[in-house]
């Protein structure tokens, strides 16, 4: 709640007048509570995990339109029961824990400083911090999942989100309950390092939640605007690490390419690539298809 009650306060508070953007927040945000403002995000989360998703159900379903070609493994349909009960698990480990840590995890975020007044920051800050934030949530993320990809951190527990070795886009948050509450501590600790305004926190959560989806919606689409963003992974990249599974020694980063890149994990998704470019320079030489698999042989990937 800001400690004003009048727009003519804020600004002599601020001594200029209010950006319409500022007008916007105080208007909406002057008489609710810091702790109101926070539980945003359980609304905003359950919004991402219904509806973002919700355009890959339609691209699965209707392939016949020409999106198959967009498809990274083609052979592999899922069915419009599969994605709902997907779904289903997925809202069910939102009430039950999801939604309960956001409502529980105020204190922290006063804690580390996470402010709801006057001013906005700018979008150069919001950007900036929002950088950082997922530079901070992609590093931490890599070591996490490295040893969630040891005998007894996969059997345990990651093997859950594995179940979808052709990922769909609501499996991006699908995953053991013990791997919810790990991973959490990635996505808090950026904004605990550079705490930033509440609307940034939104933001964040929001665009980390988004970005999940699309790594995990199966298609690599060449319009995608992440395409523009340096050192991104995205769909194609992720995709090649839950295909291999459990024996995957490759792709761990969440976000960027370069933790994989600098620890050399990323062998067997470029021994991959590799094997697909003679695949096609022999698939237009001799004017044959290479099978139809998108990957190269199981064994040899799972080698790397």
């Amino acid at each position: 709640m800001l400690p004003l009650n009048t727009i003519e306060e804020a600004t002599t508070f601020l001594g200029r007048n209010l950006t319409v953007a500022e007008t916007l927040w105080f208007n909406y945000s002057a008489q609710k509570s810091d702790y109101y403002l926070y539980c945003h995000n359980i609304l905003f989360l359950f919004l991402i995990f219904t509806f973002v998703p919700l355009p890959l159900v339609f691209v699965e379903t209707m392939r016949s339109l020409g999106f198959l070609k967009y498809n990274i493994q083609p052979k592999v349909k899922t069915s419009l029961s599969e994605m709902f009960r997907c779904y289903k698990d997925v809202m069910r480990m939102f009430v039950l824990l999801v939604g309960p840590l956001q409502l529980s995890s105020y204190p922290s975020i006063k804690m580390i400083g996470i402010r709801t007044g006057l001013p906005l920051p700018s979008m150069w800050e919001i950007l900036a911090q929002l950088t950082v934030y997922f530079m901070i949530e992609d590093y931490t993320n890599y070591w996490i999942h490295r040893f969630l990809h040891g005998k007894w951190g996969y059997e345990n527990i990651h093997r859950v989100h594995h179940e979808y070795s052709a990922p769909i886009g609501f499996a991006a948050p699908y995953a053991h309950w013990l791997e919810v509450l790990i991973l959490g501590i990635p996505t808090f600790l950026g904004p605990a390092i550079v705490p930033g305004h509440m609307i940034t926190f939104w933001l964040w959560i929001a665009l980390r939640q988004i970005e999940a989806i699309e790594t995990h919606s199966g298609y690599d689409f060449p319009w995608t605007p992440t395409k523009y963003i340096p050192f991104y992974g995205g769909a194609d990249y992720h995709d090649y690490h839950h295909y291999v599974g459990q024996q995957s020694q490759s792709n761990f980063a969440s976000v960027f390419t370069y933790c994989d890149y600098i620890y050399g994990t990323d062998k067997g998704y470029r021994y991959h690539k590799k094997v697909l470019r003679k695949l096609n320079v022999q698939s237009r030489i001799y004017g044959t298809q290479n099978g139809g698999s998108y990957y190269a042989s199981t064994q040899d990937l799972k080698s790397q």
